[in-house]
């Protein structure tokens, strides 16, 4: 059996998905001389530096202790959204009825078959991010724990690695709860959920953000009765209230009970059963489960990196110390990923370690704060937004106009019987560059890519109209925004000029 909490249960894809990204019989290289570029962490970040600093030529050494692939590949994105493919194909079975398909009575889930088909999946991705193939593009790859032993060495077991650079992509763990019974019920994180083999009949969810939303509606999605618990007073807080409540009816029909504005109180093992002790409306309620699953954010992987031997500054809350180009305060040290930033996305890691790579090496100037990060919540129906909300814009005395479609006007919605959300841009007043958009739909994690892109290369609503988009698509309701953009351009005086030159060729 596995070591490795998360490689349970130890079945032939866990073990294919070990050989590949921590393998039994991994030997570590014998250090040659100084590296151009040392990274610590094997997850998004670190796999994207050491592999785009090896492509052009640097010498690099990766150091990962646990497995290849990071949270993305093993306990994050890739597990959980072959969960939520199978939780969306139940829903709409569930909701044939509606469309004139008769059923012989509710879907049959074999949540065994659930899991172990997520666990192939995660196997077959797993060649991508293997040592192996690390290896072969010429990088030195070690297991272990990395430590700094100076400002410019680092500890891997009994070898030292001398760098020349160095970057920090070490990621973060699932926040702990500091409350009483949290260490003895034994909690499920997002980094032991997915070695679940047997459906949780009742399970509590505590954390209404994104991971919290997700695995909340899946599970019930798959037949547990589920209880979310947020102490804000509406799940998925950080984004704009009304995307936030088609969210909560879509969760509360497919069966989980919401308790917003609610306290934890403590936690306790009773026999078999947990039990979760909340408080909200002044009251103190028993909520009895098989498993709890906490998703209350994440604090960074920085303990054990001797980061004061190499006088990098860091906080226990936020991680690694970083500028503006990602440097610490060691000049020859980079951080990127989730340790060092507020954006914690694969996609984000991703762009963050190409400019670790541009500015460590090869004494570029790229800003993270120039990268526009779109982020989505993959919900049934997703929740995807990019630039400004509403909120930021007021706050900086930025006056904007506002522009939205309903998805109840969209012919491809109505004839899917997906009618509920919305797709909402900012614009400057007056003006037509996007500040900022948000998407409320089954697909919005695709469709949000379409204005990423305009703002990006600063493509106003008026060219987006002026752009022919398939029809029927949800995307077209895009478009429309661009067509609510121009009809605000015929003002009095143009409709008056435009019907005297009408007239004039008559």
């Amino acid at each position: 059996m596995s070591d490795l909490l998360q490689l349970q249960p130890y079945d032939e894809f866990n073990r294919k998905l070990e050989a590949n990204v921590h393998p039994k019989d991994w030997v570590n290289p014998t250090p040659q001389g100084r590296y151009n570029l040392v990274v610590i962490g094997g997850g998004t970040a670190g796999l994207v530096a050491a592999m785009g600093a090896a492509g052009l030529g640097a010498k690099v050494a990766l150091i990962e202790r646990e497995l290849l692939g990071g949270d993305c590949l093993n306990v994050g994105c890739v597990p959980s959204k072959a969960l939520l493919s199978i939780g969306r194909t139940v829903a709409k079975i569930r909701r044939a009825g509606a469309l004139g398909v008769g059923l012989a009575g509710e879907p049959q889930t074999s949540f065994p078959d659930v899991m172990s088909r997520m666990r192939k999946l995660r196997a077959d991705i797993s060649p991508h991010d293997s040592a192996a193939r690390f290896r072969k593009a010429g990088i030195d790859v070690f297991m272990g724990s990395g430590q700094f032993i100076s400002t410019n060495q680092i500890q891997v077991g009994d070898q030292t690695l001398e760098f020349r650079k160095a970057v920090i992509a070490s990621g973060a763990k699932a926040a702990s709860l500091n409350i009483p019974g949290f260490t003895e019920t034994g909690v499920l994180t997002n980094e032991t959920v997915f070695s679940l083999t047997e459906l949780p009949q009742r399970l509590v969810v505590i954390g209404g953000g994104p991971i919290g939303c997700e695995l909340a509606q899946v599970f019930a999605q798959l037949g547990s009765q589920v209880v979310q618990i947020e102490r804000s007073s509406r799940i998925l807080p950080r984004e704009e209230q009304d995307a936030s409540a088609v969210v909560q009816r879509s969760m509360i029909a497919d069966g989980v009970r919401i308790l917003t504005d609610t306290n934890l109180v403590r936690m306790e093992q009773r026999d078999s059963e947990k039990v979760v002790v909340v408080r909200h409306d002044q009251q103190e309620e028993e909520i009895i489960c098989d498993q709890i699953l906490t998703a209350v954010g994440r604090s960074p992987n920085i303990n054990g990196l001797g980061l004061d031997s190499a006088a990098i500054a860091f906080d226990s809350r936020t991680g690694v110390t970083v500028n503006d180009r990602l440097q610490t305060t060691n000049r020859n040290v980079y951080a990127a990923g989730d340790v060092a930033s507020r954006f914690q996305f694969t996609h984000a890691a991703d762009f963050m370690a190409r400019i670790v790579i541009q500015n460590a090496l090869f004494l570029g100037r790229m800003k993270a704060s120039d990268l526009l990060v779109p982020w989505a919540t993959y919900t049934s129906p997703e929740v995807a937004h990019v630039g400004m909300y509403p909120g930021e814009a007021a706050s900086q005395n930025i006056a904007v106009d506002t522009y939205e479609v309903q998805f109840s006007e969209i012919d491809r919605s109505i004839l899917e019987s997906e009618t509920e959300g919305f797709v909402r841009v900012i614009v400057a007043k007056g003006k037509d560059a996007i500040l900022g958009a948000t998407i409320v739909a089954p697909n919005a994690g695709d469709m949000i890519s379409e204005l990423t892109l305009a703002m990006k290369n600063g493509i106003g609503l008026k060219r987006i109209a002026s752009t022919i988009h398939p029809y029927p698509t949800h995307a077209e309701a895009i478009r429309k925004l661009g067509d609510q953009f121009n009809r605000t351009r015929l003002t009095r005086k143009v409709a008056w000029g435009m019907t005297q030159w009408l007239k004039f060729q008559r």
